[in-house]
């Protein structure tokens, strides 16, 4: 950091964490991208039908973009301290039962906003990705990534 001047230094650092979890979050979405691309490419290669093809590119998807999301906030934005086998294990339970629970709360939105009301599908997914954005911010500050050093001494 020490090559930027010393205001952009200052704000970086006290915006460190919101800004790493855009960066991060930004490299989520090319993981999903890409695995959904591989994962479709490999499916039809296999001839399945394409209801199969969209609904096992979209799950290997989410759970390998989920699975980097939880190695980058772990390790990089929110810098657990959590160790152990139970330590890690509820961390990353939390972790992604939070994802879950947020991948529900865009698909309502989702019909709701665009099956249900008619809202242009671009505009509600824009919708249903911003509150899933802060959502997920908001779970793993308040909710997985808290209180590590007291899962650590059970």
């Amino acid at each position: 950091m020490k090559i930027f001047p010393k205001p952009l230094q200052e704000l970086y650092l006290k915006y460190e964490e919101a800004l790493l979890y855009l960066f991060f979050g930004a490299l989520t979405t090319a993981v999903s991208f890409v695995t959904a691309g591989l994962s479709k490419y490999a499916l039809e290669r296999l001839s399945m039908g394409e209801d199969t093809v969209s609904v096992v590119s979209t799950v290997v998807s989410w759970v390998c973009a989920v699975t980097f999301a939880y190695v980058t906030n772990r390790l990089w934005v929110f810098d657990s301290d959590a160790s152990g086998s139970k330590g890690l294990l509820r961390e990353a339970v939390s972790f992604y039962g939070g994802r879950v629970f947020t991948l529900i709360v865009e698909t309502v939105m989702m019909w709701l906003g665009y099956s249900l009301m008619g809202i242009n599908y671009w505009v509600s997914k824009i919708a249903a990705s911003i509150v899933v954005l802060i959502l997920n911010y908001v779970i793993s500050k308040l909710f997985v990534f808290k209180n590590n050093k007291e899962v650590n001494n059970e």
